[in-house]
């Protein structure tokens, strides 16, 4: 009896220890922090991908008002093209940093952002606070020395308005969408402030409605891919219902359908020097465009617009016609 108790005992005991041995195999594995075992490679590998660079597509847009005006190939306007996008690609990076950086302990409970590179401990936080805060310092700066005081003022504005969206703003109803949209319509009038171009009423209208549809299609899908997900998504989409993001991008859209079309026809619909109407024809690709990249939002699946319009061939063809036709009538050919 003794002998068979012993052999209870050790089994218990062996089975115990195998449990304890098998929750620490299975426990979930915190973050190592960034420290002295950082490699300088390393470290600026986080850095580099905590700027997003993905998201660098987004700032061609201060080539559309110069393009606009038909200064694009002037060799000066493509020399303060390229430093403005290289301001504007630091200013946004700053902010991401920043973010990051502030966010860094929600993220890591994030399923997705707990890879980021601060909340992943790649790069120390204190560090991220300080190369963010250097850029954001240094592109308003070296604005008002490379351009002018309108473009280091609007780039000023711009890290001040995201700064504040980081903070507080993207966690206020309607206002985060007004934010992203307007971070989008201060890209596509840099280019002309920095090349003192006067910037058309409704080259603005169009631009920043075109951008709010985006906006509002990309948190409609969110919406619905993530309805009865809680946790998975950002916290204030839950204030927002999807039958009123619908409305705010169908309404964007009718706005920027409108607007561009009274910029085509502004100048009539006959053609003078060139051959064909090419302003007023281009309101048919971009209507249908509108119309195509409808069909994702609609179906919740309009995430970021350059991997909406990537992804989609024909849009992206139609793009290039809309384009192409644009071109024409700028250079009145």
């Amino acid at each position: 009896m003794a002998s068979g108790n012993g052999t209870g005992l050790v089994g218990a005991v062996r089975a115990g220890a195998g449990g304890v041995a098998t929750a620490v195999l299975e426990r979930p594995r915190e973050p190592v922090p960034a420290g002295g075992g950082t490699t300088p490679f390393a470290l600026s590998a986080g850095l580099f991908r905590t700027a997003r660079p993905k998201q660098w597509v987004k700032n061609v847009l201060v080539v559309a008002a110069p393009a606009a005006a038909g200064e694009l190939f002037v060799r000066h306007a493509l020399v303060q093209l390229a430093i403005v996008f290289m301001l504007f690609t630091a200013a946004a990076s700053a902010v991401y940093l920043i973010n990051d950086a502030r966010d860094a302990e929600a993220d890591r409970a994030h399923p997705v952002k707990r890879n980021r590179p601060v909340a992943a401990g790649l790069v120390p936080v204190p560090v991220a606070y300080a190369v963010g805060g250097a850029l954001a310092v240094l592109a308003p700066t070296a604005a008002a020395v490379l351009c002018n005081p309108v473009t280091a003022a609007l780039l000023t504005a711009y890290v001040g308005m995201q700064l504040a969206y980081c903070i507080s703003l993207k966690h206020v109803l309607v206002v985060d969408l007004v934010v992203v949209t307007t971070g989008f319509l201060m890209r596509a009038m840099i280019g002309g402030l920095a090349l003192g171009i006067p910037l058309s009423r409704w080259f603005l209208i169009t631009t920043g409605f075109g951008a709010l549809f985006m906006v509002a299609a990309k948190r409609y899908s969110e919406a619905v891919q993530m309805a009865g997900k809680a946790g998975a998504t950002r916290a204030l989409l839950s204030e927002y219902t999807t039958g009123y993001l619908r409305f705010v991008w169908q309404l964007a859209a009718g706005v920027a359908v409108l607007a561009y079309c009274l910029w085509a026809m502004e100048e009539g619909g006959v053609a003078r020097s060139s051959l064909l109407p090419w302003r007023q024809l281009s309101m048919v690709a971009f209507i249908v465009a509108v119309l195509r990249y409808a069909v994702f939002a609609d179906r919740g699946t309009a995430g970021e617009p350059e991997d909406v319009v990537l992804r989609d061939r024909a849009l992206a063809v139609i793009g290039i016609v809309w384009l192409a036709m644009y071109g024409l009538a700028v250079a009145d050919w």
